[in-house]
């Protein structure tokens, strides 16, 4: 089959992706999306299907929209993308779908946002509704330091940084959970330990190779189907009195230290995925 990687950046997860493809028999075929412009009234490149690995998510989401238009199917798909690229959006599917979550709430302006605040209760988090890495994630610890974050975002250029995302603070057992969603199975998943409040590897967070019991391997799935589906990793917590906590779903998810400790092939798993989806 032709594999088609979109992409804006070039990372380890693409060039392996890019291996995995040649080893399994499969072509792969490289749309690298800054590079051209997209025309609706031309004839693409032939491909059987296509994974998007676009680091931006505006970037994501606009070609997903315009592959999936020229009769592409794409992984994951711009629903997905939209969904999960948004954490108000991912809270209010993953609530309607009842999985558990942090107890969040959300405000549009400061003086709301503080009486969402009090509702909740100190310490909290405040998160920007779209980013990742964990940037512009804040500990909030009383009133006058949320203040102080929600004065200076009320003068941020971006409307996005307006809506305010106010979740409770779970007291972690200094790690979480990225467990990975690859289609209808959950092969593997990791431990993110740290010291500090935030686990993201991308900030320090050691990875750990985690064993996933029947438990987090329902609930990951469950998660993945409310969100759209597709190549995912969900984040979870785990709560000292009401266990599981689902706090976000990556749809552009990285997986490279997860395979340097775990030791499993996850680029050709995601393959073998791309060609199912290729064959229905």
């Amino acid at each position: 089959m032709k594999i088609a990687i979109i992409y804006d950046v070039i990372r380890w997860e693409e060039k392996d992706l890019v291996r995995a493809i040649r080893e399994l028999g499969h072509e792969p075929i490289l749309f690298h999306v800054t590079s051209f412009f997209l025309d609706p009234n031309s004839k693409l490149p032939e491909v059987d299907v296509a994974i998007n690995r676009c680091v931006s998510h505006s970037r994501a989401v606009a070609s997903a929209i315009f592959y999936e238009e020229k009769g592409v199917p794409v992984v994951n798909s711009a629903y997905t993308l939209i969904v999960t690229g948004n954490k108000l959006y991912t809270t209010m599917k993953l609530i309607a779908h009842n999985i558990p979550t942090p107890r969040t709430l959300f405000a549009f302006t400061k003086e709301t946002a503080l009486k969402a605040a009090e509702k909740l209760g100190y310490p909290l988090v405040v998160k920007p509704i779209i980013g990742s890495w964990g940037r512009l994630i804040a500990k909030v610890s009383d009133k006058d330091s949320l203040e102080s974050i929600l004065e200076h975002r009320e003068y941020m250029q971006n409307p996005q940084y307006k809506i305010y995302y106010l979740q409770e603070y779970v007291r972690k057992p200094g790690r979480d959970l990225r467990i990975f969603a690859i289609g209808d199975s959950v092969p593997l998943g990791i431990y993110r330990v740290s010291s500090y409040w935030k686990t993201n590897t991308a900030l320090g967070g050691k990875a750990v190779c985690a064993k996933i019991n029947n438990e987090l391997e329902e609930l990951t799935l469950k998660a993945a189907k409310a969100v759209g589906g597709g190549v995912l990793g969900v984040d979870i917590f785990e709560d000292p009195m009401r266990g599981y906590l689902v706090d976000e779903v990556n749809g552009v998810t990285e997986y490279r230290n997860t395979v340097r400790v775990c030791g499993k092939d996850v680029s050709k798993m995601i393959v073998n995925y791309l060609v199912e989806v290729a064959k229905k």
